[in-house]
């Protein structure tokens, strides 16, 4: 029997699915921490003492910062979904970009943007 060069029609959809459903939530986590980082969830220091205000000012500058990174990784895993949901478009979804071979189904249903399969990821490893 010949390998499987490409996902069949069934298992796009199966994995356009998965996809949608990682997008829907990773944006909703985004929208979040960009209201975090815009102040617009009301959690401020204005309605309490100035001396409050003057230690908190430190500890969110920090947080801010930490939420700003969190929200570059969220919006470069967005972009990663979206990349995967054009390859199943193109019918390439699933191939390594090393190897040319497909990439097990158990990797790209764990991580549905993956582009490499584990032999390769490790292979640039070393």
């Amino acid at each position: 029997m010949a390998e499987k060069t490409r996902y069949s029609d069934a298992e796009l959809e199966e994995f356009r699915a998965i996809i949608n459903e990682k997008l829907e939530l990773a944006q909703r986590d985004y929208d979040l921490l960009k209201r975090s980082i815009m102040n617009l969830d009301g959690n401020d220091t204005d309605d309490t003492s100035p001396t409050y205000k003057v230690l908190e000012e430190g500890a969110n500058t920090l947080s801010k910062e930490e939420t700003s990174r969190l929200a570059q990784r969220q919006l470069k895993f967005i972009q990663g979904l979206q990349a995967a949901l054009i390859r199943v478009e193109n019918k390439t979804y699933g191939i390594c970009r090393e190897t040319g071979k497909l990439i097990p189904a158990e990797r790209l249903r764990a991580v549905p943007h993956a582009t490499l399969s584990i032999e390769a990821k490790n292979d640039g490893k070393k």
